[in-house]
């Protein structure tokens, strides 16, 4: 089963202010033919000490699986390190951080007028599949916006292992378009918040299936695959060479997870979030597009909300104060974060697939290491 996120640490982390930091020696990003600019980020006024000591949290294996960490300040590269096995060549499977890479491909295409907008109706993009189980008239409702938010009726949720819509059951058969499409609406037990009594009017239920579907809506907008769709609007113009999409059995990109990245061009896309949609000077995706993706549209966890197909966590930085940081978010600790404010961005990769410490590890280090070596928001 794919372990969800919790931003709340696991028993056995380090526990607030408890984490010794190693003055590993600091040195600036290579530069490299891949369109990103290097910075010292000593000279930027980071804590250099504090941001290399990570390595050797990595090395004694206090972070197991750890990767690569890649930080960027304002558009620049100011630190990269590579561990177990981990190389800058190196295609890292980033798993559910695919699901924000599809919300950026669905504003590209609502902004190429290849669907209407957020609220296209979603079943009338498949009407050859029809007819559908469980009809009703609510699924009918069902839009676009609904699937970017986790917030559809369908009765799907990765997280309890007896939901009809849980990954592992779509991934078993060979239609997973079916699969999805012939769900049936969620009931709410007593105990549960109906979307009426939820923040934002939406009921989240994380539902890859749904992200699924709105990658498939995408493709069909777009008249061909997503990866191809992928290539021309994001991964050319960001620079990205090499990039692997994921295929269900009837031949639709994954949308769901399952992409694979260069570290170095998972940074592009967190840049690309804290930039408004801007990549050195170009406008690749709409500015009024990332900032309906980067404002909460849902409940996630009670420490978390969710964007479109993109977390929003808050982490608290010693002082009382909290910093809310956008996140893409994969099984195994596979990370990008973007604090748009502070044109702030970093990437974790890791290897601990399916570990409950994962999640946290990955945010640990980001908040342990990154922000805390930080300078003051200028």
């Amino acid at each position: 089963m794919h372990i969800r996120l919790f931003a709340r640490l696991l028993p056995g982390l380090a526990a607030a202010g408890a984490i010794g930091v190693a003055h590993a020696a600091y040195h600036p990003p290579e530069r490299a033919d891949d369109g990103w600019a290097v910075a010292d980020a000593t000279a930027l006024g980071w804590n250099t000490g504090v941001l290399a000591g990570v390595e050797a949290k990595v090395a004694d294996a206090t972070y197991k699986g750890v990767t690569s960490i890649v930080v960027a300040d304002h558009g620049r590269l100011v630190y990269e390190a590579y561990f177990n096995g981990g190389r800058r060549d190196t295609l890292n499977d980033m798993r559910s951080a695919t699901k924000t890479l599809t919300a950026l491909l669905a504003g590209a295409a609502i902004e190429r007028g290849l669907i209407p907008d957020v609220h296209a109706k979603v079943y009338p993009y498949f009407v050859d599949r029809r007819p559908f189980l469980h009809p009703d008239a609510r699924k009918d409702a069902f839009t676009l916006e609904d699937l970017l938010t986790m917030s559809s009726l369908w009765e799907c949720d990765d997280d309890n292992a007896f939901s009809s819509g849980n990954e592992e059951r779509m991934y078993v058969g060979e239609d997973w378009l079916r699969f999805a499409l012939d769900l049936p609406i969620k009931g709410f037990a007593p105990w549960m918040k109906k979307p009426a009594d939820s923040p934002y009017g939406r009921a989240f239920s994380y539902c890859t299936a749904g992200s699924y579907v709105a990658g498939a809506l995408v493709e069909r907008a777009a008249g061909r695959h997503l990866d191809a769709f992928s290539a021309d609007v994001l991964e050319r113009p960001l620079g990205i060479a090499r990039a692997q999409w994921n295929f269900a059995p009837e031949g639709i990109a994954m949308g769901g997870g399952g992409t694979r990245l260069r570290s170095r061009d998972a940074a592009k896309v967190g840049q690309l979030l804290a930039a408004q949609g801007e990549w050195q000077g170009r406008q690749v995706i709409a500015k009024a597009w990332i900032a309906a993706m980067l404002t909460p549209h849902a409940q996630a966890r009670d420490d978390a909300e969710y964007g479109y197909l993109a977390w929003r966590f808050h982490f608290a930085l010693g002082d009382g104060r909290d910093q809310p940081v956008w996140a893409m978010s994969g099984n195994g600790g596979n990370y990008v974060f973007a604090i748009p404010e502070r044109q702030l961005v970093a990437v974790v990769t890791s290897s601990a697939y399916n570990q409950r410490y994962a999640h946290p590890q990955s945010q640990e280090i980001f908040r342990e290491f990154v922000l805390k070596a930080a300078p003051a928001p200028r």
